[in-house]
């Protein structure tokens, strides 16, 4: 539904180029999931995708920003996910069913074969940490949408959304070393508890000094 909806609304032009891009990607996926990243030239690339050198970098600076194209839309699906839920359910409640929702829709094979590849390749490691400041920033962003653009407000959603996304960035390490069969909901809902449960135990010791 949702693609036939984006091909009546993009241009010849427009869904051309989505189509370039696309292959591209999927080529290169390919190439680094078989012979490992660093093995992977922009030339194999490029040939895999039957696109020139030139066409490639149109579409990324290089081959590290094609490992996280598949990243760079998760924070605009969490901002989605939290705009649909209820508008009179609690922002804790919002917050976890949203990030939940979003992060098992992006855990597929090849979604954990690449997080596995970005784990065992320094470079992409290193990158790989820069999505989380994107990621926080949406999410902030859309917890504003829900509760009015009041500087005192701003203030609030801006720590919520580090906090949470501090425990997101937490999550994706131990989901590494994950038991074999570990479902990612139970996963999920076990550090979204740990959470709620460390804040509300601050919390009380916060009151406790005023």
């Amino acid at each position: 539904m949702a693609d036939s909806k984006r091909a009546a609304t993009e241009g010849r032009r427009e869904r051309k180029r989505r189509q370039t891009r696309e292959r591209i990607e999927q080529a290169a996926m390919s190439l680094f999931l078989q012979r490992g990243f660093e093995a992977t030239t922009v030339e194999d690339i490029t040939e895999a995708a039957d696109v020139s050198k030139r066409s490639f970098f149109d579409y990324f600076p290089s081959k590290e920003e094609v490992v996280f194209a598949w990243q760079d839309s998760f924070a605009d699906r969490l901002m989605a996910a939290i705009a649909a839920r209820p508008a009179e359910e609690p922002l804790v409640t919002v917050v976890e069913a949203a990030i939940t929702a979003t992060v098992i829709a992006s855990i597929d094979e090849r979604g954990l074969a690449l997080a596995e590849l970005i784990h065992r390749t320094p470079a992409l490691r290193a990158r790989d940490q820069l999505k989380y400041a994107r990621v926080e920033q949406k999410l902030a962003e859309a917890l504003l949408l829900r509760k009015g653009n009041d500087p005192q407000e701003r203030l609030r959603m801006r720590i919520l959304a580090a906090i949470v996304i501090g425990a997101l960035r937490v999550g994706a390490e131990l989901w590494q070393q994950r038991p074999p069969g570990a479902a990612p909901q139970d996963f999920a809902k076990e550090i979204f508890a740990e959470l709620w449960r460390i804040l509300a135990e601050f919390g009380d010791e916060a009151k406790a000094r005023l």
